[in-house]
């Protein structure tokens, strides 16, 4: 829910070239995050660490490189995302995050063994149709959108494996290893420097709101749930963007589209049916 409001925050700063918003937002979700971890949970770091030391030195080797991988994926992901929306179009960046679901199910159930319920199943098959529908609506390059959406499923995938951290510890080493990442293209293209102090109001909120704060609760969730599951609540996000795109920008929005993102409203709830019942019965019996 909370990416499905990134907009909010991303249009007011849109005079910014896109990759020194991305810049100023690893720079600061960095720097807050190390801050955080120093301040308020400089114990429990040193405590996992402790911990991580007295592992098997093979448990300790695969732990460094899943939060190695899973710093490197998400790097990857915000900068071809962002390439996506500067260089091919903005429909295709839309279009990732539609398939990003599907292909982070398919591949939870081929690496993880995940297996699927029928509703699920069946949830797969409506928000592929809603998909195809999507893409025949709007002619998109499917290339990248594909590379875009399989980073992220990836990212989830491999950091339902990490099991060696703390879920914020984790993200601490990932967001430095996308710190260190993106700081040789900076250093030889450079960036900008804003005057309006209104534009450092916005990257905050960029940082926490719509970063530090979502990858933490996506990489708690997966200590309780399936990969699928998460890579399928996905969706709410092109869903909120969808309708602020509609209804607050007034942007044009043919019924085709209408059609797709029914169709995967329709699939979540159809996924997340034995849940939504489980928590229908539990309000009935309080």
């Amino acid at each position: 829910m909370l990416w499905g409001f990134f907009s909010l925050a991303l249009k007011p700063i849109a005079y910014v070239h896109s990759f020194d918003i991305l810049f100023y937002r690893i720079s600061f979700s960095a720097v807050l995050i190390i801050l955080f971890t120093c301040i308020f949970r400089r114990k429990i770091f040193l405590n996992d660490l402790d911990q991580f030391k007295k592992l098997p030195e093979p448990e300790r080797k695969k732990g460094i490189r899943l939060a190695l991988v899973g710093g490197v994926l998400l790097g990857v992901n915000w900068f071809l995302f962002i390439y996506v929306v500067n260089q091919i179009n903005v429909q295709s960046a839309s279009f990732a995050y539609l398939i990003c679901p599907i292909i982070t199910t398919f591949l939870a159930n081929v690496l993880l063994k995940e297996r699927l319920q029928k509703n699920q199943r069946i949830a797969v098959l409506v928000s592929f149709a809603g998909c195809l529908v999507y893409f025949f609506s709007n002619a998109n390059n499917l290339l990248f959108a594909l590379l875009v959406a399989a980073t992220y499923a990836l990212y989830l995938i491999s950091q339902k494996s990490n099991v060696y951290f703390d879920k914020f510890n984790a993200l601490v080493c990932q967001m430095v290893v996308i710190f260190v990442l993106s700081l040789p293209y900076y250093m030889m293209h450079g960036f900008t420097v804003p005057k309006e102090a209104s534009f450092y109001g916005y990257i905050f909120i960029i940082a926490t709101a719509f970063t530090l704060v979502p990858l933490y609760l996506n990489l708690y969730a997966l200590k309780g749930v399936s990969a699928s599951t998460v890579g399928i609540m996905i969706y709410i996000n092109p869903i909120i963007a969808f309708l602020l795109a509609a209804f607050y920008y007034k942007e044009a929005i043919n019924p085709l589209q209408f059609v797709s993102y029914f169709l995967i409203l329709l699939s979540v709830i159809i996924f997340n049916y034995r849940v939504l019942t489980n928590l229908k019965r539990k309000t009935i019996h309080q």
